[in-house]
C-alpha cells in the first residue's frame, strides 16, 4: 500500500513532457475539417478523438480471413464484404468507428496442410494466436475508453474464438468502463439466402465456395475482386445460376443484401446492448 502511494505521488510531481513532434499535445484543436469517414485506419488521430467526444464510444470489431474460395474470388473475400457491411452497421448505429479489420484467423492447420490452408494464398493463425490477437485489439480501444466493442466475423471459423474472448474480457472488465458484445447474427447466411428467395432470387449450388449473395456484396466494394470483365470475357458471368452481369444489377442486390444484414446486425446489438443496461440497474 506505502509502495503505491509513493508511486502515485511520484507520478503526480512528475511534469508532463513539453509537446513535441513525436508527443503533441492530447488536447489540441484540429487544424482541418474532419473526413467524413468511419473506419479507424482511414482518420487521424485527432478525427477519432473528436469523434468519440462526440459520443462515437462504440467500435465494431469485424473478423474476415485469407482463404480459398471460388474460383472467381479473391483471397481477400471476407474483407471486400465486410468494408461494405461495417460501414452500414457503424452509419446505422450512428455512434460507432469501425477498426481496422482482422484479416488473420484460424484457416486450418499448417502440417500436415488441412481445412483452406491446402489451397495455396491461404493464411491460417492457431486458435490461440487469434485469441490472442483479439483480446489485444480489444484491450487497445478499452485503453482509449471505448465503452461498447462489437465482435462480429464473417466466416465460421472465427465465431467460436470471438465469442469465447468476450466472455472473458467481459468476465475480467468489472469495472463497467467498457463491455465486449459478441453478435452471431450477423454470421446468418442461411438466413440471407431465404430472404433472397423470398425476393424472388433463386439459386441452384454449383459446388463453389461462393454464391450470389457474397458476388453482389463483393461487388458493390470493387467488381475486380469477383473477376467481372474476365468472367465476361469467358462466358461465365453467373453463380448458382444467377447473373451477375449487367454490373449495375448485380451491385443493386448488393447494396440491398448488405442493408438487409446491416439492419438484422444493428437490431442485434441493440438489443444486447438494453440487456446488458437492464442487468445493471437490476444489478
Amino acid at each position: 500500500m506505502l509502495t503505491a502511494l509513493l508511486a502515485a505521488f511520484v507520478l503526480a510531481q512528475t511534469p508532463a513532457p513539453k509537446p513535441s513532434a513525436a508527443n503533441p499535445d492530447p488536447n489540441m484543436p484540429r487544424p482541418i475539417a474532419a473526413r467524413d469517414s468511419v473506419f479507424i485506419e482511414e482518420l487521424t488521430w485527432l478525427e477519432v478523438r473528436d469523434a468519440m467526444r462526440a459520443g462515437k464510444t462504440t467500435v465494431i470489431v469485424a473478423t474476415g480471413g485469407i482463404e480459398q474460395n471460388g474460383p472467381y474470388l479473391a483471397l481477400d473475400k471476407h474483407q471486400v464484404v465486410l468494408r461494405a457491411t461495417t460501414e452500414a452497421i457503424a452509419r446505422k448505429l450512428g455512434n460507432a468507428l469501425v477498426a481496422p479489420i482482422v484479416a488473420f484467423v484460424p484457416e486450418g492447420n499448417i502440417e500436415p496442410p488441412s481445412g483452406h490452408m491446402r489451397f495455396p494464398g491461404t493464411i491460417t493463425l492457431t486458435d490461440d494466436t487469434y485469441k490472442r490477437l483479439l483480446t489485444d485489439i480489444a484491450a487497445s480501444l478499452r485503453a482509449h475508453k471505448f465503452t461498447d466493442i462489437v465482435f462480429i466475423g464473417d466466416s465460421g471459423g472465427n465465431q467460436d474464438g470471438m465469442k469465447e474472448v468476450a466472455s472473458t474480457l467481459n468476465a475480467a472488465w468489472t469495472d463497467g468502463k467498457t463491455r465486449v458484445h459478441f453478435i452471431p447474427e450477423y454470421y446468418d447466411y442461411p438466413g440471407v439466402q431465404k430472404w433472397l428467395e423470398s425476393q424472388g432470387v433463386q439459386q441452384t449450388n454449383e459446388g463453389h465456395h461462393d454464391d450470389f449473395q457474397i458476388t453482389a456484396e463483393m461487388m458493390v466494394v470493387d467488381p475486380t475482386t469477383v473477376r467481372l470483365q474476365e468472367r465476361i470475357a469467358a462466358g461465365k458471368a453467373s453463380i448458382n445460376g444467377v447473373p451477375i452481369a449487367p454490373a449495375e444489377k448485380a451491385i443493386e442486390w448488393g447494396k440491398k443484401i448488405v442493408d438487409y444484414r446491416a439492419e438484422i446486425t444493428v437490431k442485434a446489438i441493440r438489443e444486447k446492448m438494453a440487456q446488458v443496461r437492464t442487468s445493471k440497474s437490476q444489478g
